[in-house]
């Protein structure tokens, strides 16, 4: 089958926790060395405030299901996914942040062809892996100065939808390389398309010191498409440093 073709949901999840792992593992050791600028003037100007940080983050999303024209139909599976991010705390309740997530559902879709152009075609249904890229530039509120604090979120964006399905035969290229010789790759060139989003969200952080911090947050995402929207809930949990 062609490169980014259906793979376990078991698969796919041992590979997004061993991402995790490791740059949780990172994320931990930089901490250990941030805390040491940690001291009592900090805890009374804020944690956050004016501060640095980034994070990684896992991230659950729910399924979808849509219907389009002539009968075509598109049923997406949940899954689990993972992202990173980077922001500034403005001040301690304003933070404005870039978030980066990767999703790859299973899918099913039924292609209905039109008939003016092919009375004789069949509808077809295809079951694939889609690749979903998403970028977010984000604003939040927190309620509280304190390190325990709820919050609310919004931002805009762009997401990439990779059907992986080729839309073209694969391409062969091949070229002289000044260390490993004679190389010869093949790619496909695949239905995708980008699209404008928008989120919305609300969620709960924990500073645990002045470099660590935990938070956890449900976010509805909405894709606009040509024929429809595509919307997606998401529970995200994230962790990071801060300096």
């Amino acid at each position: 089958s062609f490169p980014g073709g259906p793979r376990s949901f078991a698969e796919r999840n041992l590979m997004t926790i061993k991402r995790l792992v490791i740059l949780l593992v990172l994320l931990i050791l930089s901490s250990s060395v941030h805390a040491q600028r940690f001291n009592q003037s900090k805890i009374n100007d804020g944690l956050r405030d004016r501060n640095w940080e980034v994070s990684v983050l896992t991230q659950y999303q729910t399924g979808n299901s849509q219907e389009f024209e002539q009968g075509s139909s598109v049923d997406i599976d949940s899954s689990l996914g993972w992202g990173f991010g980077f922001g500034w705390n403005w001040t301690e309740k304003w933070h404005l942040s870039y978030r980066f997530s990767l999703n790859k559902p299973d899918y099913s879709a039924t292609i209905v062809p039109n008939p003016a152009e092919n009375p004789d075609a069949m509808p077809q249904t295809l079951d694939y892996t889609m690749s979903k890229y998403s970028h977010q530039f984000n604003v939040t509120y927190h309620f509280l100065r304190g390190p325990l604090t709820p919050y609310v979120q919004a931002g805009v964006g762009w997401t990439k939808l990779d059907s992986n399905i080729p839309d073209q035969p694969p391409q062969t290229g091949c070229w002289w390389d000044p260390w490993w010789g004679y190389i010869c790759d093949t790619t496909w060139s695949t239905y995708s398309t980008s699209e404008f989003t928008y989120n919305v969200g609300l969620g709960v952080r924990w500073d645990i010191n002045g470099a660590l911090f935990v938070r956890g947050a449900y976010n509805r995402q909405f894709i606009n498409i040509d024929n429809g929207d595509l919307n997606f809930d998401t529970i995200t949990l994230e962790g990071g440093v801060m300096w």
